[in-house]
């Protein structure tokens, strides 16, 4: 009986804590895999998915695809900040298309009057014509990243960036987005703070953040190494795009590359980050992915390099922040990629949230605002709503 005793204590404080996840199985099972029993866990998780596979054929619920339809007031030409052109609508995976679909929409506070953050939402493969992802697209040249840091992801600390989101940092705060695996599953490594937190690995991977708050994606050791101007760098097993393609050899039925955590050709809730050939950042998330077709979307929006992030319903989530003008992002101000997206908009926002994740920020910050003159151009395209804020329903 005394044995049971600390197994009660460590496992009930484990299910009341919701930075092991929305649902009392997940819960359970973070802890199971914390004590040692990943492998019957995964096992578990990947027969109750192969027999909750997604739908073939169908439509989306209505309003899924958002369809752009407002004008945006663009500052004139003399007063704009560097900046990349808007991205260019994805073609449809799945035909015909959907009023909509691949178009995109701004989302999140403009920076010095730009958009920068559109979204959009598609269907991810021509199969299963009822299942919606969506994708969000960020200026490089607007924002610049930071890697917030864990105690449970990585682990250890403490990091000059954590949750939750301070006062500080949330008066730039544009989007807030998931990061990868447990380390332990990551196949790769952490740096952060000047310090290796999990050795890096040659040919992960990798997201990486510079001094000046630039960011990309590369494989360490080819596009991407240490240099005194690297700041963060968070791997995640290997590269799922790269030039411009799916890798070659990309398998779903190949569970030691890209992941073991659940079978990679089964549909779930995944999350992927990539670059485009002019800088831009990529975050694909959404239901009813595998391996394949995720690397697929990824393609499809124009990324040159992608890696997956985080899998599984409790920990794919992107919010985007859209307060009034000088005021603070908050929960009350955020709203998920998808309105599906466990979590909401105010996870970041928590002090127990103990998983690693990558904010993009104004690069101008609060009080470097570039001259103000009166708008003379407008572009037609669609406006963000508010559909998800704090306490948003899970999938």
């Amino acid at each position: 009986m005394a044995v049971l005793i600390p197994f009660s204590v460590s496992f009930g404080l484990a299910l009341n804590n919701p930075a092991n996840g929305s649902s009392i199985f997940s819960r359970a099972a973070e802890w199971f895999r914390d004590h040692g029993a990943a492998t019957p866990v995964n096992w578990i998780e990947n027969l109750w998915y192969s027999h909750h596979q997604p739908p073939v054929g169908g439509e989306p619920p209505k309003g899924a695809i958002r369809v752009p339809t407002h004008q945006v007031t663009v500052p004139p030409a003399p007063v704009l900040p560097p900046h990349l052109p808007p991205p260019p609508p994805i073609t449809p995976l799945a035909s015909p298309p959907l009023p909509g679909e691949g178009q995109w929409s701004p989302a999140g506070r403009p920076v010095e009057g730009l958009p920068a953050v559109y979204e959009t939402e598609l269907r991810p493969d021509p199969v299963h014509t009822s299942q919606v992802v969506g994708v969000a697209w960020m200026d490089t040249q607007l924002l610049h990243a930071t890697l917030y840091s864990g105690s449970v992801i990585p682990g250890g600390g403490p990091y000059t960036h954590t949750a939750p989101i301070s006062s500080a940092a949330a008066i730039s705060l544009v989007v807030a987005f998931n990061s990868g695996f447990l380390m332990s599953n990551a196949n790769g490594g952490y740096y952060t703070d000047g310090r290796t937190e999990v050795p890096l690995r040659d040919g992960a991977a990798s997201f990486v953040v510079y001094a000046n708050g630039t960011a990309t994606v590369g494989e360490w050791g080819r596009d991407v190494t240490m240099t005194p101007d690297v700041v963060s760098v968070r791997q995640n097993l290997d590269l799922l795009v790269d030039n411009g393609q799916p890798v070659p050899g990309l398998n779903a039925n190949d569970t030691t590359q890209w992941g073991f955590t659940l079978g990679n050709q089964i549909y779930v809730w995944r999350s992927g980050l990539g670059v485009t050939a002019d800088g831009a950042l990529v975050y694909v998330g959404g239901p009813s992915l595998n391996i394949t077709s995720l690397a697929n979307v990824l393609v499809a929006a124009g990324c040159v390099r992608a890696m997956e992030l985080d899998i599984n319903t409790d920990w794919v989530n992107l919010a985007t922040y859209d307060p009034p003008p000088g005021q603070l992002a908050a929960p009350s101000n955020g709203a998920t990629l998808l309105p599906t997206m466990t979590g909401g908009p105010d996870r970041y926002f928590q002090s127990w949230w103990g998983r690693d994740f990558i904010t993009m920020s104004s690069a101008y910050g609060p009080d470097q605002s570039l001259p103000v003159a009166p708008p003379t151009t407008t572009t037609t395209t669609g406006v963000r709503r508010h559909r998800t804020r704090s306490g948003g329903t899970g999938a």
